[in-house]
């Protein structure tokens, strides 16, 4: 005879069967030994807590180096650097002046020593004694160099020259950039100068010859159209005028020793038989030269610096054509640990901060907190009260290293353009010493960083460096204007001011900090309204075809004015002529 069990029933014995099973789970299938995953060790993984942070999420800080020098039997290179903030990869990745266990650059088998050079002429003597080496013995430790970007037209003459009778394979080749000057380079002047530009007319600039930081004047000076004396053993009252400097530190110490040297005076080109006295009155410089000048003098401000011109001083560094050749894969294993460092620098506060106490051992000054407070920049007041801005720079990862050489998203190669504008203004003024300079294909060599970039995608994920444009210019660095030709009434380019528009393209690319502002002007003949849109509207045209070059859209702001604003008497032709024109600011 069957029992039916009810309803109630049955719902208990489901849970004592439930029981059972979990209580059989808990004390015996859970307690049996079991094969366990490997573990891996993900490193220390947090949030990334520097404010230029380019790694997102929960990234990974790697372990710091050890101090122990390394001894891995690897390559051996001497890499020769200016005392100079951009190179914070490069410290952090080696370990120490010289390759430390544990650092990126011990585990990629390399043994490097860094040593300080603050003058270029030598370390260009020292990769030529290494081509000269090298050539007798495959043996030798690499030599390699690192240098302002834009000074390098000048040190690519003297080397190539010098290295000519070794054959085309010794000859030089830019292979990275591993960082950028951010604001630490600078001119600086009068707080006047500020205010109005043409102030600087007359005035006297120290500086290295045909240096970077020169060249940050140059351009400030061009893009105002102030015009500067290349000559620095005359003064010209209509120009600026340059005082020669042994080093960057020598710069600010003439200004702050009160300097003063006589001149022969030119009027229109030509020497005069007066003389005149001349002192220091700005310094083109870098830290800790703008420190310097600050703590011992004070009395000027940054007029212009890398953090407006920010793609005009990478950190670039050369070697041997065929000591890269021969050592391809150390070359890309370097890059790789560059880019991985400046990820880390630009992500941890502790790897910046290892990156600091770095540079003071390689540069044998101050402490690692001096060299990370200017790496980061900072404003201050100098010793007479005044606000000054000090320091200032960037280390680069893969994604900024891809961009600066025209292998980024918009394809725009910065350091090609940064090299024709500076390699083109300095055969200009010095046509005797630097007639012409190495095309850039020749001394550029894209081919490492090219290959790093195909074969580690994983290297592209931090972010790059990016500028937070105002929409609206409220403090200009200079202002231009220039000629454009367009159809008669109409907002249409003439193919003619092409070849302009493109050096006002050039001039923003290595401007990259800045905004720039499109402002359209028409002489007065017709109607004021008619003349208001004309103006918008061919100002627009120059915006879009600096667009359609790269420039991106958010960083331009168009104006017009029509006949509001002339610059020369509207009643005579000429005068008309020049106040039909589109003016170039770039400002903040």
């Amino acid at each position: 005879m069957s029992v039916k069990v009810k309803t109630s029933g049955k719902v208990v014995i489901i849970l004592l069967i439930v029981g059972a099973i979990f209580g059989a789970k808990v004390l015996w299938w859970d307690k049996r030994p079991q094969a366990a995953k490997e573990s891996t060790n993900i490193g220390k993984v947090m949030l990334p807590d520097a404010p230029e942070a380019s790694l997102q999420g929960n990234a990974t800080s790697l372990a710091l180096p050890s101090t122990e020098p390394s001894v891995n039997g690897g390559t051996k290179i001497n890499w020769k650097i200016m005392a100079w903030n951009a190179q914070f990869a490069l410290m952090y990745a080696n370990g120490g002046p010289m390759t430390t266990k544990g650092s990126l650059m011990d585990k990629s088998k390399l043994q490097i020593s860094i040593e300080r050079q603050d003058d270029c002429n030598k370390a260009c003597a020292d990769v030529v004694k290494f081509a000269q080496d090298y050539k007798n013995n495959p043996n030798a430790p690499g030599v390699f160099a690192t240098f302002m970007g834009d000074g390098m037209p000048a040190f690519f003459v003297a080397l190539c020259k010098e290295l000519e009778p070794l054959g085309p394979e010794y000859q030089p080749i830019a292979f990275y950039p591993m960082g950028k000057s951010y604001g630490e380079d600078k001119v600086m002047g009068p707080p006047s100068w500020k205010q109005n530009p043409q102030n600087a007319v007359g005035s006297a600039v120290a500086c290295v010859l045909r240096d970077g930081d020169m060249n940050i004047l140059l351009k400030w000076a061009g893009d105002n159209g102030i015009k500067v004396n290349p000559d620095e053993t005359t003064y010209d009252k209509d120009a600026i005028n340059l005082i020669a400097a042994n080093d960057f530190l020598d710069a600010p110490n003439k200004y702050i020793t009160g300097y003063k040297e006589k001149r022969k005076i030119v009027v229109n080109g030509k020497k005069i038989s007066k003389d005149t006295t001349i002192g220091v009155d700005a310094v083109a410089t870098w830290t800790p030269g703008d420190v310097n000048l600050a703590q011992k003098k004070g009395g000027l401000v940054s007029i212009a610096s890398t953090r407006e011109y920010a793609s005009q001083m990478p950190a670039v560094t050369i070697t041997i054509k065929k000591f890269a050749y021969d050592h391809r894969t150390d070359l890309e294993n370097i890059i790789m640990s560059l880019a991985q460092s400046g990820d880390q620098v630009r992500s941890f506060n502790e790897a910046k901060k290892f990156a600091g106490d770095v540079s003071a051992k390689v540069y044998n000054e101050q402490n690692g907190d001096y060299w990370l407070k200017y790496y980061n920049g900072m404003e201050d007041k100098d010793i007479q009260g005044m606000n000054v801005s000090l320091g200032g720079s960037m280390a680069f990862n893969l994604a900024d290293a891809a961009n600066m050489f025209g292998l980024g998203k918009d394809g725009v190669d910065r350091y090609k353009i940064v090299y024709g504008s500076f390699g083109d203004i300095l055969s200009k003024m010095y046509p005797e010493l630097m007639p012409t300079y190495p095309v850039y294909a020749k001394v550029v060599d894209k081919s490492f960083l090219q290959s790093v970039i195909a074969n580690h995608p994983e290297l592209l994920t931090g972010q790059a460096i990016k500028v937070a444009y105002s929409s609206e210019i409220t403090s200009e660095v200079s202002s231009k204007s220039y000629q454009i030709q367009f159809e008669t009434g109409s907002s249409v380019i003439k193919p003619e001011s092409y070849a302009t528009l493109d050096e006002i393209m050039k001039s923003s690319v290595v401007a990259e900090g800045l905004s720039v502002g499109v402002y359209g002007h028409t002489d007065n003949v017709g109607d004021n309204g008619h003349n208001q849109k004309l103006s918008e509207e061919r100002a627009t045209s120059v915006k879009n075809y600096l667009v359609s070059k790269g420039i991106p859209e958010n960083r331009i702001t168009v104006k017009g004015y029509g006949a509001a604003k002339p610059i020369a008497d509207n009643g005579t032709a000429a005068g008309k002529a020049k106040n039909r024109r589109v003016q170039i600011v770039l400002g903040k």
